[in-house]
């Protein structure tokens, strides 16, 4: 007969099992079919107070996708372009018919941003820089979604408030805060989110592109199946 420890380990267990298994694989095949060489990086949709935001995380995507081994549209001219054509609000850019999109830039996909988090928040006895984002790849000869994702990035990740008890983790988190607020901390979270996100060599990234030395070769989430 199972006694109330047995229980409490077992459940604890199951708990932790469940908390480390990875989420399912996307579904690569629209992604294969289509074999993108180009991406646009539209002006991210935000939904957070910080107005950097959208400057932030649209930059930090360009390393990602590049080295996986597509071609960025540089994201300043992508800007321009549309400012020029009277689009300064992100939600009246990604109203644009994919193939509008395809006859100005001639780009083969557009990525679709959503800032779902961004900055440095002091809750109590805790102070972290944070940077979620969600995105999709679309298809801009179909209109066909490729592949979707959403990533988190956190300053909490490297900080260590254990020692100095309660006061000392107050102290901690306030200095914590004031730091990442002046010097921007959210640029280089945004860094983390979007390898996170978009990287080829993480699960459920993108496929590797033309211009990588692995062009072809399975994604690492295809790898676990």
């Amino acid at each position: 007969m199972f006694n109330l420890k047995t229980l409490t380990t077992a459940a604890l267990l199951a708990l932790l099992a469940g908390c480390v298994s990875p989420p399912p694989a996307h579904d690569y095949t629209a992604f294969k079919h289509a074999d993108p060489h180009s991406v646009i990086i539209l002006p991210p949709l935000n939904n957070t107070p910080e107005v950097i935001a959208p400057y932030s995380v649209m930059t930090q995507m360009v390393a990602p996708i590049a080295e996986s081994g597509f071609y960025v549209f540089p994201v300043a001219l992508v800007e321009q372009t549309f400012k020029g054509n009277g689009l300064t609000v992100a939600s009246d850019v990604h109203q644009v018919p994919v193939k509008k999109l395809h006859d100005i830039f001639g780009a083969d996909t557009a990525l679709y941003i959503t800032i779902e988090e961004y900055g440095t928040s002091y809750v109590v006895i805790s102070s972290e820089t944070a940077v979620t984002v969600s995105a999709s790849l679309v298809d801009l000869r179909s209109g066909e979604q490729l592949w979707q994702g959403k990533a988190r990035a956190s300053s909490a990740e490297q900080q260590n408030n254990s020692g100095g008890g309660l006061v000392g983790m107050l102290v901690v988190a306030a200095i914590n805060q004031i730091a990442e607020t002046v010097t921007d901390k959210g640029f280089e979270i945004a860094a983390m989110t979007s390898t996170r996100l978009l990287s080829s060599d993480v699960y459920n990234g993108l496929l590797y592109g033309p211009r990588s030395p692995n062009y072809g070769q399975p994604a690492p989430s295809e790898k676990k199946q």
